[in-house]
């Protein structure tokens, strides 16, 4: 099994560390990440300025490949340049979870949909916390829904969104497969001002409370579940298109 591994907080993240090792043990891996960090870059791809690729090593030996640009450039450029063949593309483990709406502006989310995208079976994995993150039970569990994708033969254009508390295994409750929350997240902007006097903006945002549902993502992972939640590339809403059709156009 040959695993292409990419992410969007950088080849030196630690989450891409944890998982990388987890997965060598079952897997040839490929590493072809962004250089630096491209968190909530969403599905944006490099077309006004060129891109470079480093080699990057550890203990004398190539971990990887850096790439100048977003996390859907480095799964393009590791299939159309590095001429990669994996039988599955990972995402991951990203610092923070990616579950709701957040699927829109991930860039580890992209990174598994323009694997999907380019007809790669794909998941996106993510770990619920920003502060003191341990990626064990994560890494773990990547590689047996890496072996599990790999022998269901994963459909076309479809990947899999994986969001995991940041809990000891034996805290975590256990893993629901889920839909996704489609509650907005309310942008929050807090005002200061520059040394210079010049007033700005730094954005945040206020996660969902949905409703009471282990069947929807958000609520399952506040309720110490992991949740995989299957999306599709297809974004068509096939009754609404029916309704459209008697419009008088």
């Amino acid at each position: 099994m040959r695993i292409l591994l990419t992410n969007d907080d950088g080849i030196g993240a630690e989450g891409l560390l944890a998982v990388y090792s987890s997965l060598k043990k079952i897997a040839d891996v490929d590493v072809v990440a962004p250089l630096d960090q491209k968190s909530s870059i969403g599905h944006a791809i490099t077309l006004s300025q060129p891109l470079f690729a480093k080699n990057i090593f550890k203990n004398k030996k190539k971990f990887g490949t850096a790439i100048s640009g977003t996390p859907a450039d480095c799964v393009k450029f590791a299939i159309g340049v590095l001429k990669i063949k994996p039988d599955l593309i990972i995402s991951g483990i990203n610092l923070g979870h990616n579950d709701g709406c957040s699927v829109f502006y991930s860039g580890t989310v992209a990174g598994a949909r323009e694997a999907a995208l380019l007809g790669y079976p794909a998941m996106a994995v993510s770990l619920a916390t920003f502060q003191q993150p341990d990626y064990s039970y994560a890494a773990k569990l990547s590689s047996r829904l890496a072996k599990k994708m790999i022998e269901f033969k994963f459909p076309y254009g479809k990947f899999l969104n994986v969001n995991i508390p940041n809990l000891k295994q034996k805290e975590i409750k256990g893993v629901r497969i889920t839909r996704q929350c489609t509650d907005p997240i309310h942008g929050l902007f807090y005002k200061n001002i520059n040394p210079h006097g010049d007033e700005y903006y730094w954005m945040s945002g206020k996660i969902p409370s949905p409703q009471k549902d282990v069947n929807i993502d958000t609520y399952a992972l506040q309720q110490k579940y992991v949740t995989v939640t299957p999306i599709q590339n297809d974004l068509t809403d096939a009754s609404l298109l029916e309704e459209i059709k008697n419009w008088d156009l």
